[in-house]
């Protein structure tokens, strides 16, 4: 009687599972299935009920299957096939469907049974399909933007060095010599001219992040820093900037992009330091293999929710011409800072500074 009800039972739950579910017996023949098998392979129960499963196995591996099966049997316990790997069945229409199955030995009067679970994953591996065409044509874009970047920006080089050079010939030479208007106008021309120099090294600078790569080797983080002062020396001395070090630890990256971001990033902390000079801490910590630079200021601040405009191209978050720059510095930290694998983000409220954050491998 505890045996009936424990079959009727497992039928029950087999009818009412989601999946598909094929029960065979120890010599293969199926002996159960439930409606969801019905559906996606397309056979009427009393099609499949006696028959071989190798009717359900494509027929490239049903020679495979039977030795398979036969083994199974032999040392039976439950796994999961098709994980990983393109398995599938074969419909009454002779068309494949994608799926992974789950086998179960469960014991039953007649003796062992095992009771195969079928997923249909044909919208899943198509989903994959589309998602890795799109992740490859997101990349051929990426790659012609940047082809496209780095062309424009070094062919406007010339052109717009002779249109500054001339600008500055004019002011120089008729500078006060016609009416006020005049003036204005060459003033705003050669400003003009050398905002847009200024923007098209920049533009150069984002395009060469990952055409200009080197592989990252072990760096000492400290002397990168040291570097990127030296460079900054004339912006620190004319703010009265006070630079605070702590030890940095070697790091695995590219020299020269490292030293990008910690001139940039330094840059911007004294650029933006409000009426009182600025006070800049350097500093780093170990984390799992990883290094957490972090560089902390006490500017104008940043209201946190620009936390993702500020590292997009051309985000400038205060008026054109009250600081100079054209919103691209930010946009290079974070290109190169995940080239190597890593992240960049921000604590900060306006008026009382800003610490960026940003993680570079351990040597």
């Amino acid at each position: 009687m505890a045996s009936r009800l424990s079959e009727a039972i497992i039928r029950r739950a087999v009818e009412a599972c989601p999946c598909g579910m094929v029960m065979t017996d120890a010599a293969g023949k199926i002996v159960l299935v439930n409606m969801a098998t019905e559906r996606l392979l397309g056979y009427q129960r009393d099609e499949l009920i006696g028959k071989s499963v190798e009717m359900l196995v494509p027929p490239r591996i049903r020679g495979a299957h039977v030795s398979f099966r036969e083994a199974f049997g032999h040392h039976s316990e439950a796994r999961v096939m098709g994980k990983g790997r393109d398995l599938s069945i074969i419909r009454k229409d002779g068309t494949d469907l994608p799926a992974e199955i789950g086998l179960t030995p469960i014991e039953m009067p007649e003796g062992t049974m095992v009771l195969s679970a079928i997923v249909d994953i044909s919208e899943r591996q198509e989903a994959l399909r589309n998602l890795a065409a799109q992740s490859e044509e997101l990349q051929r874009s990426n790659a012609d933007l940047e082809q496209f970047a780095y062309v424009a920006s070094h062919d406007l080089q010339e052109p717009l060095r002779m249109v500054a050079t001339y600008a500055e010939l004019l002011a120089e030479r008729y500078q006060g010599k016609l009416d006020e208007r005049a003036d204005k106008y060459i003033r705003y021309t050669v400003e003009g001219a050398r905002r847009m120099r200024q923007l098209i090294r920049e533009l150069l600078e984002y395009s060469r992040v990952n055409s200009n790569a080197k592989v990252p080797i072990p760096v000492e983080s400290g002397l990168l820093v040291e570097n990127a002062l030296q460079a900054l020396k004339a912006a620190i001395d004319e703010s009265s900037a006070e630079i605070v070090r702590d030890e940095l630890p070697a790091v695995r990256a590219d020299q020269a992009q490292l030293g990008q971001v910690f001139q940039n990033l330094i840059g911007n902390a004294i650029k933006f330091h409000g009426d009182r000079p600025p006070r800049i801490h350097i500093g780093a910590e170990q984390r799992n293999g990883t290094c957490v630079f972090r560089i902390a200021d006490n500017g104008i601040g940043i209201d946190q929710q620009y936390a993702d405009r500020v590292f997009q191209m051309f985000q400038q978050l205060h008026e054109r011409g009250q600081y100079e720059g054209n919103g691209i510095g930010l946009a290079i930290v974070k290109k190169i800072v995940e080239r190597h694998g890593g992240r960049v983000w921000f604590h900060s409220e306006p008026g009382h500074g800003t610490t960026f954050y940003f993680t570079i491998p351990s040597a």
